[in-house]
């Protein structure tokens, strides 16, 4: 005989958890309410090192071929709003082999078929004595730049000593490895003779930024999205400013990029990592929230009645932890 208590309890439970796993799937971000922030930061790394562990070697060559078509409107827009890149210039893409440069320098390639100006580029790679993320080997970026007619070259940093030398309080490993990597990529970019340096943010790590500026330096504003540097003589742009990065985690996974590794420890525990925590937060709850951010900062940046001891286009380091990613 059917114990009737007991199935509709097993229905019950299995309704309950049905409702359950529909609603992390439909907001994953709010696991994070049920964790202490240090935790949430090494569960936001490590969620996103498990969407980029199961890239087929192959890739799916026509779906990136159609989602390259659509992210190249929002590259062409960034590039025509600041005015990126001119006919004849030479770009040095920052490439550390992650999702990001990669599927910046990418596209820039593809742009380049039907752009109206002409360039040239060259991948610029800094390898780290630091263990610093996710990337693809150096051979397997060597073979894709050549068969793709891309200059690649190398340099390198020392960081690890200054890491471990560094004290408590003081400026953070993501920080200091930003700081020695963002002076490697200016030295290649001098080297090439590239007078612009093409930088993987992405819209993500833009709004980031400007909720790091708002709670650390009492300032709305964020990276902008080109910066002359030098007097003119190079120029920092970031093409992929309208770009958000779950449109790159889609195309890195058609692309088939074969990256592997670990995420860089130090990530979890960087003001970054509570930055992009709280804005995965909001935007769950809130659809179009980072880009209201964005405006917000844009808006401030513009504006005419800026106090003066407040800087419109930001230059500090803090506010670029990350480059080439």
């Amino acid at each position: 005989m059917v114990d009737l208590e007991w199935v509709g309890k097993c229905t019950l439970s299995i309704n309950l958890l049905t409702i359950i796993a529909r609603k992390l799937r439909a907001v994953k971000t709010r696991v994070y309410t049920l964790v202490s922030l240090p935790i949430a930061h090494a569960v936001s790394l490590w969620y996103d090192a498990l969407r980029m562990t199961t890239l087929p070697p192959s890739g799916n060559p026509a779906r990136a071929e159609r989602l390259a078509f659509y992210m190249l409107k929002a590259v062409n827009k960034a590039v025509r709003d600041r005015a990126m890149i001119a006919d004849g210039d030479s770009v040095l893409v920052a490439v550390s082999g992650g999702k990001d440069s990669l599927t910046l320098l990418d596209l820039l390639h593809r742009r380049r078929r039907m752009a109206p100006e002409r360039y040239d580029l060259v991948a610029g790679l800094v390898r780290s004595d630091h263990h610093c993320g996710r990337c693809v080997s150096e051979e397997w970026l060597r073979a894709w730049c050549a068969a793709r007619d891309i200059a690649l070259v190398t340099g390198a940093m020392h960081v690890a000593a200054e890491i471990a030398a560094a004290r408590p309080g003081g400026a953070g490993p993501c920080f200091l490895c930003a700081r020695r990597r963002r002076k490697a990529i200016l030295e290649l970019a001098r080297e090439q003779g590239c007078g612009k340096v093409a930088l993987g943010h992405h819209a993500d790590d833009l709004a980031e930024t400007a909720l790091m500026n708002l709670f650390y330096n009492a300032r709305l504003e964020t990276m902008a999205s080109a910066m002359p540097l030098f007097g003119g003589l190079l120029t920092l742009i970031r093409p992929l400013a309208y770009v958000e990065e779950r449109d790159i985690v889609t195309y890195a996974r058609a692309a088939g990029y074969p990256i592997a590794g670990e995420p860089c420890p130090d990530g979890a525990r960087s003001r970054r990592a509570l930055a992009r925590h709280l804005l995965r937060e909001v935007e769950a709850s809130t659809h179009g929230a980072k880009r209201r951010i964005l405006n917000a900062a844009r808006r401030c940046a513009q504006a005419p009645d800026t106090p003066e001891d407040v800087p419109r286009a930001s230059t500090h380091p803090e506010e670029d932890d990350r480059v080439g990613q």
